[in-house]
Protein backbone atom coordinates (compact mmCIF):
# COMPACT_ATOMS: atom_id res chain seq x y z
CA UNK A 1 0.00 0.00 0.00
CA UNK A 2 1.24 3.56 -0.81
CA UNK A 3 0.00 6.74 0.24
CA UNK A 4 -0.15 9.81 -2.32
CA UNK A 5 -1.03 13.37 -1.18
CA UNK A 6 -2.21 15.42 -4.70
CA UNK A 7 -1.97 19.29 -4.24
CA UNK A 8 -4.58 20.91 -6.67
CA UNK A 9 -3.39 24.53 -7.29
CA UNK A 10 -5.21 26.05 -9.56
CA UNK A 11 -9.03 24.86 -8.85
CA UNK A 12 -11.64 26.30 -7.32
CA UNK A 13 -13.20 23.82 -4.38
CA UNK A 14 -16.95 24.19 -4.73
CA UNK A 15 -16.51 23.69 -8.75
CA UNK A 16 -14.33 20.62 -8.52
CA UNK A 17 -15.38 18.42 -5.54
CA UNK A 18 -18.87 19.72 -5.91
CA UNK A 19 -22.01 20.74 -3.14
CA UNK A 20 -21.70 18.59 -0.63
CA UNK A 21 -18.12 17.14 -1.82
CA UNK A 22 -20.59 15.03 -4.05
CA UNK A 23 -17.96 15.14 -7.25
CA UNK A 24 -15.74 13.24 -3.94
CA UNK A 25 -18.28 10.53 -3.75
CA UNK A 26 -18.41 9.67 -7.16
CA UNK A 27 -14.81 9.23 -7.61
CA UNK A 28 -14.44 7.04 -4.19
CA UNK A 29 -17.53 4.82 -6.24
CA UNK A 30 -15.16 5.04 -9.53
CA UNK A 31 -12.37 3.98 -7.09
CA UNK A 32 -13.72 1.50 -5.00
CA UNK A 33 -10.27 -0.11 -4.05
CA UNK A 34 -8.64 3.05 -3.22
CA UNK A 35 -9.12 5.57 0.29
CA UNK A 36 -10.19 9.05 -1.16
CA UNK A 37 -9.90 11.81 1.33
CA UNK A 38 -10.40 15.92 0.25
CA UNK A 39 -9.17 18.55 2.47
CA UNK A 40 -8.86 22.36 1.37
CA UNK A 41 -7.20 21.83 -2.20
CA UNK A 42 -5.62 18.66 -1.19
CA UNK A 43 -6.58 14.71 -2.04
CA UNK A 44 -5.02 12.23 0.12
CA UNK A 45 -5.39 8.80 -1.55
CA UNK A 46 -4.23 5.05 -0.21
CA UNK A 47 -4.22 2.35 -2.03
CA UNK A 48 -1.88 -0.07 -4.31
CA UNK A 49 0.62 0.74 -6.90
CA UNK A 50 -0.79 0.68 -9.53
CA UNK A 51 -4.00 2.11 -8.41
CA UNK A 52 -2.72 5.57 -7.08
CA UNK A 53 -0.86 6.77 -10.03
CA UNK A 54 -3.79 6.16 -12.38
CA UNK A 55 -5.76 7.90 -10.11
CA UNK A 56 -3.39 10.89 -9.51
CA UNK A 57 -3.63 10.83 -13.79
CA UNK A 58 -7.17 11.08 -13.78
CA UNK A 59 -7.54 14.18 -11.16
CA UNK A 60 -4.97 15.73 -12.88
CA UNK A 61 -7.26 15.77 -16.36
CA UNK A 62 -10.06 16.45 -14.19
CA UNK A 63 -8.42 19.68 -12.61
CA UNK A 64 -7.78 20.98 -16.06
CA UNK A 65 -10.92 20.14 -17.06
CA UNK A 66 -12.60 22.26 -14.58
CA UNK A 67 -9.92 25.10 -14.23
CA UNK A 68 -10.63 25.74 -18.24
CA UNK A 69 -14.58 25.54 -18.30
CA UNK A 70 -15.59 26.11 -14.59
CA UNK A 71 -17.66 23.18 -14.66
CA UNK A 72 -17.35 19.44 -13.84
CA UNK A 73 -20.18 17.72 -13.62
CA UNK A 74 -21.34 13.56 -12.93
CA UNK A 75 -20.92 12.88 -16.34
CA UNK A 76 -17.70 15.15 -16.95
CA UNK A 77 -16.08 12.72 -14.14
CA UNK A 78 -17.25 9.77 -15.85
CA UNK A 79 -16.13 10.28 -19.30
CA UNK A 80 -12.68 11.65 -17.99
CA UNK A 81 -12.18 8.42 -16.04
CA UNK A 82 -13.17 5.82 -18.24
CA UNK A 83 -11.20 7.41 -20.89
CA UNK A 84 -13.48 9.51 -23.29
CA UNK A 85 -13.96 12.70 -24.26
CA UNK A 86 -16.86 15.09 -22.45
CA UNK A 87 -19.19 15.89 -24.29
CA UNK A 88 -19.09 19.53 -25.83
CA UNK A 89 -20.51 21.39 -28.24
CA UNK A 90 -17.65 23.46 -30.00
CA UNK A 91 -18.14 27.69 -30.56
CA UNK A 92 -16.49 29.17 -33.08
CA UNK A 93 -14.00 31.71 -31.71
CA UNK A 94 -14.37 30.60 -28.44
CA UNK A 95 -12.16 32.86 -25.95
CA UNK A 96 -12.98 30.80 -22.54
CA UNK A 97 -15.41 29.50 -20.64
CA UNK A 98 -17.16 31.64 -18.19
CA UNK A 99 -19.33 30.28 -15.08
CA UNK A 100 -20.51 27.22 -15.49
CA UNK A 101 -19.01 26.10 -18.49
CA UNK A 102 -20.66 29.14 -20.10
CA UNK A 103 -18.65 29.82 -23.50
CA UNK A 104 -17.47 33.26 -23.75
CA UNK A 105 -16.45 34.18 -27.54
CA UNK A 106 -16.11 36.24 -30.20
CA UNK A 107 -19.45 37.39 -31.25
CA UNK A 108 -19.00 39.66 -33.92
CA UNK A 109 -16.42 40.15 -37.03
CA UNK A 110 -14.98 43.43 -34.65
CA UNK A 111 -15.03 41.16 -31.65
CA UNK A 112 -12.60 39.03 -33.92
CA UNK A 113 -10.40 41.27 -35.31
CA UNK A 114 -10.09 42.58 -31.81
CA UNK A 115 -9.17 38.88 -30.55
CA UNK A 116 -6.72 38.26 -33.61
CA UNK A 117 -4.82 42.01 -33.25
CA UNK A 118 -4.63 41.53 -29.30
CA UNK A 119 -2.47 38.29 -30.05
CA UNK A 120 -0.65 39.95 -33.20
CA UNK A 121 0.10 43.20 -31.28
CA UNK A 122 1.46 43.93 -27.54
CA UNK A 123 -1.09 47.18 -27.66
CA UNK A 124 -4.38 47.20 -28.54
CA UNK A 125 -7.18 50.21 -29.22
CA UNK A 126 -10.75 49.31 -29.12
CA UNK A 127 -13.07 52.23 -29.52
CA UNK A 128 -16.78 52.07 -30.25
CA UNK A 129 -20.38 52.39 -28.55
CA UNK A 130 -21.31 51.34 -25.70
CA UNK A 131 -22.85 47.71 -25.98
CA UNK A 132 -20.40 46.97 -28.12
CA UNK A 133 -18.39 44.44 -25.84
CA UNK A 134 -14.75 45.89 -26.02
CA UNK A 135 -14.46 45.69 -22.25
CA UNK A 136 -16.38 42.28 -22.13
CA UNK A 137 -13.76 41.03 -25.04
CA UNK A 138 -10.63 42.93 -23.26
CA UNK A 139 -11.58 40.93 -19.66
CA UNK A 140 -12.07 37.71 -21.42
CA UNK A 141 -8.87 37.79 -23.17
CA UNK A 142 -6.78 38.89 -19.94
CA UNK A 143 -8.33 36.12 -18.10
CA UNK A 144 -7.41 33.33 -20.64
CA UNK A 145 -4.12 34.85 -20.87
CA UNK A 146 -3.72 34.42 -16.72
CA UNK A 147 -5.00 30.80 -16.99
CA UNK A 148 -2.77 30.09 -19.34
CA UNK A 149 -0.17 31.17 -17.45
CA UNK A 150 1.27 33.35 -20.14
CA UNK A 151 0.55 36.35 -17.59
CA UNK A 152 1.15 36.68 -13.75
CA UNK A 153 -1.11 39.66 -13.27
CA UNK A 154 -4.28 41.07 -14.32
CA UNK A 155 -4.35 44.94 -14.00
CA UNK A 156 -7.62 46.53 -14.78
CA UNK A 157 -7.89 50.31 -14.79
CA UNK A 158 -10.57 53.30 -14.80
CA UNK A 159 -10.35 57.04 -14.45
CA UNK A 160 -12.20 57.75 -11.97
CA UNK A 161 -14.03 61.13 -13.73
CA UNK A 162 -17.94 62.18 -12.61
CA UNK A 163 -20.05 61.28 -15.33
CA UNK A 164 -22.74 64.79 -13.98
CA UNK A 165 -22.42 63.23 -10.19
CA UNK A 166 -19.63 64.68 -7.97
CA UNK A 167 -17.24 62.09 -6.30
CA UNK A 168 -16.72 63.74 -2.77
CA UNK A 169 -20.50 63.59 -2.22
CA UNK A 170 -20.34 60.03 -2.31
CA UNK A 171 -20.32 58.48 1.26
CA UNK A 172 -17.94 56.30 3.23
CA UNK A 173 -14.50 56.56 2.57
CA UNK A 174 -12.19 56.39 -0.80
CA UNK A 175 -12.38 53.00 -1.20
CA UNK A 176 -16.20 53.53 -0.99
CA UNK A 177 -16.33 56.58 -3.29
CA UNK A 178 -13.89 54.74 -6.36
CA UNK A 179 -15.59 51.22 -6.52
CA UNK A 180 -18.61 52.62 -8.66
CA UNK A 181 -16.31 53.49 -11.12
CA UNK A 182 -14.96 50.27 -11.03
CA UNK A 183 -18.10 47.90 -10.61
CA UNK A 184 -18.15 47.29 -14.56
CA UNK A 185 -15.13 45.69 -14.27
CA UNK A 186 -15.92 43.32 -11.47
CA UNK A 187 -19.15 42.55 -12.92
CA UNK A 188 -17.20 41.02 -16.24
CA UNK A 189 -15.03 39.02 -13.99
CA UNK A 190 -17.82 37.42 -12.08
CA UNK A 191 -18.72 36.02 -15.29
CA UNK A 192 -15.83 34.33 -16.00
CA UNK A 193 -14.11 33.06 -12.44
CA UNK A 194 -16.00 31.81 -9.58
CA UNK A 195 -16.68 33.84 -7.00
CA UNK A 196 -14.14 31.88 -4.17
CA UNK A 197 -11.51 32.25 -6.79
CA UNK A 198 -11.92 35.77 -7.91
CA UNK A 199 -11.68 36.32 -3.67
CA UNK A 200 -8.16 34.53 -3.91
CA UNK A 201 -7.23 36.66 -6.81
CA UNK A 202 -7.70 39.84 -5.64
CA UNK A 203 -6.80 39.52 -2.10
CA UNK A 204 -3.47 38.00 -3.47
CA UNK A 205 -3.19 40.69 -6.29
CA UNK A 206 -3.11 38.38 -8.88
CA UNK A 207 -6.31 40.46 -9.75
CA UNK A 208 -5.69 44.28 -9.37
CA UNK A 209 -8.38 46.49 -10.10
CA UNK A 210 -7.42 50.38 -9.17
CA UNK A 211 -8.32 54.05 -10.42
CA UNK A 212 -6.07 55.28 -13.01
CA UNK A 213 -4.01 57.89 -10.82
CA UNK A 214 -2.99 54.79 -8.42
CA UNK A 215 -0.94 53.26 -11.74
CA UNK A 216 1.66 56.60 -11.23
CA UNK A 217 5.29 55.49 -11.34
CA UNK A 218 4.50 51.29 -11.64
CA UNK A 219 6.09 49.60 -14.30
CA UNK A 220 3.70 46.73 -14.98
CA UNK A 221 5.40 43.53 -16.05
CA UNK A 222 3.93 39.71 -16.96
CA UNK A 223 0.61 41.15 -17.07
CA UNK A 224 -2.57 41.83 -18.88
CA UNK A 225 -3.35 45.84 -18.33
CA UNK A 226 -7.03 46.80 -19.63
CA UNK A 227 -7.34 50.66 -19.36
CA UNK A 228 -11.36 51.27 -19.75
CA UNK A 229 -13.04 54.80 -20.58
CA UNK A 230 -10.20 56.11 -21.21
CA UNK A 231 -12.44 58.69 -23.59
CA UNK A 232 -12.17 60.17 -20.14
CA UNK A 233 -8.48 60.61 -19.84
CA UNK A 234 -6.40 64.25 -20.37
CA UNK A 235 -2.95 63.88 -22.78
CA UNK A 236 -1.12 63.23 -19.89
CA UNK A 237 -2.62 60.41 -18.17
CA UNK A 238 -3.31 58.64 -21.02
CA UNK A 239 0.88 59.25 -21.65
CA UNK A 240 1.63 58.06 -18.07
CA UNK A 241 -0.64 54.98 -18.66
CA UNK A 242 0.71 53.84 -21.81
CA UNK A 243 4.64 54.37 -20.71
CA UNK A 244 3.96 51.70 -17.89
CA UNK A 245 4.07 48.97 -20.08
CA UNK A 246 6.94 46.22 -18.29
CA UNK A 247 8.32 43.41 -20.02
CA UNK A 248 6.22 40.35 -21.25
CA UNK A 249 2.99 42.32 -20.71
CA UNK A 250 0.02 43.10 -23.22
CA UNK A 251 -1.88 46.33 -23.07
CA UNK A 252 -5.98 46.95 -23.85
CA UNK A 253 -7.07 50.43 -24.22
CA UNK A 254 -11.26 51.10 -24.77
CA UNK A 255 -13.21 53.97 -24.56
CA UNK A 256 -16.35 55.60 -26.49
CA UNK A 257 -15.46 58.65 -27.78
CA UNK A 258 -18.87 60.02 -28.24
CA UNK A 259 -19.37 59.63 -24.32
CA UNK A 260 -16.36 61.90 -22.83
CA UNK A 261 -17.23 63.02 -19.40
CA UNK A 262 -14.28 66.10 -19.37
CA UNK A 263 -14.85 69.74 -19.20
CA UNK A 264 -15.27 71.11 -22.56
CA UNK A 265 -11.85 72.41 -22.20
CA UNK A 266 -9.85 69.69 -21.82
CA UNK A 267 -8.95 67.33 -24.97
CA UNK A 268 -9.47 63.44 -24.34
CA UNK A 269 -6.13 61.96 -24.07
CA UNK A 270 -7.54 59.15 -25.68
CA UNK A 271 -8.38 61.24 -29.21
CA UNK A 272 -5.07 62.24 -28.88
CA UNK A 273 -2.90 58.84 -28.45
CA UNK A 274 -5.16 57.38 -31.36
CA UNK A 275 -3.62 60.27 -33.77
CA UNK A 276 -0.33 60.50 -32.68
CA UNK A 277 0.26 56.87 -32.48
CA UNK A 278 -1.77 55.84 -35.34
CA UNK A 279 0.31 53.55 -37.54
CA UNK A 280 2.82 52.92 -34.84
CA UNK A 281 4.36 49.21 -35.64
CA UNK A 282 3.29 46.41 -32.51
CA UNK A 283 -0.35 48.49 -31.71
CA UNK A 284 -3.66 47.88 -33.18
CA UNK A 285 -6.22 49.67 -33.69
CA UNK A 286 -10.21 48.15 -33.70
CA UNK A 287 -13.22 50.53 -34.40
CA UNK A 288 -16.42 49.00 -33.64
CA UNK A 289 -19.92 50.36 -34.87
CA UNK A 290 -23.88 50.11 -33.89
CA UNK A 291 -23.28 46.08 -35.35
CA UNK A 292 -21.51 45.07 -32.92
CA UNK A 293 -23.91 45.99 -30.11
CA UNK A 294 -24.87 42.81 -28.02
CA UNK A 295 -26.75 44.36 -25.72
CA UNK A 296 -31.04 44.62 -25.64
CA UNK A 297 -31.98 45.58 -29.26
CA UNK A 298 -33.11 48.83 -27.22
CA UNK A 299 -29.42 49.93 -27.24
CA UNK A 300 -28.39 49.62 -30.72
CA UNK A 301 -31.38 51.84 -31.55
CA UNK A 302 -30.82 54.40 -28.91
CA UNK A 303 -27.08 54.76 -30.36
CA UNK A 304 -28.14 55.29 -33.90
CA UNK A 305 -30.99 58.00 -32.25
CA UNK A 306 -28.30 59.92 -30.75
CA UNK A 307 -26.13 59.56 -34.11
CA UNK A 308 -28.84 60.87 -36.05
CA UNK A 309 -29.06 64.06 -33.55
CA UNK A 310 -25.40 65.16 -33.33
CA UNK A 311 -25.35 65.31 -37.29
CA UNK A 312 -28.51 67.27 -37.24
CA UNK A 313 -26.59 69.71 -34.56
CA UNK A 314 -23.74 69.55 -36.61
CA UNK A 315 -25.62 70.96 -39.81
CA UNK A 316 -27.13 73.67 -37.71
CA UNK A 317 -23.91 74.85 -36.33
CA UNK A 318 -22.19 74.43 -39.58
CA UNK A 319 -25.51 76.75 -41.47
CA UNK A 320 -25.11 78.90 -38.31
CA UNK A 321 -21.50 79.87 -39.11
CA UNK A 322 -21.91 80.59 -42.78
CA UNK A 323 -24.93 82.93 -42.41
CA UNK A 324 -24.44 86.15 -42.62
Amino acid sequence: MIEQIIILEHIDPVVFFGINNANIQLLKTLFPKLRIVARGNAIKVIGNAEDVPLFEEKIRELEKFSTERNKLSEEDIIDIVKGKSPNIIKQDNLIIYGINGKPIFARTPNQKNFVDSFYENDMVFGIGPAGSGKTYTAIALAVKALKNKEVKKIILSRPAVEAGEKLGFLPGDMKDKIDPYLQPLYDALEDMIPAAKLKDYIENKTIQIAPLAFMRGRTLSDAVIILDEAQNTTTHQIKMFLTRLGMNAKMIITGDITQIDLPPSQLSGLKHALRILKGVKGIGHIEFDKTDIVRHKLVQRIVEAYEKEDKREKRVEKAEKIAP
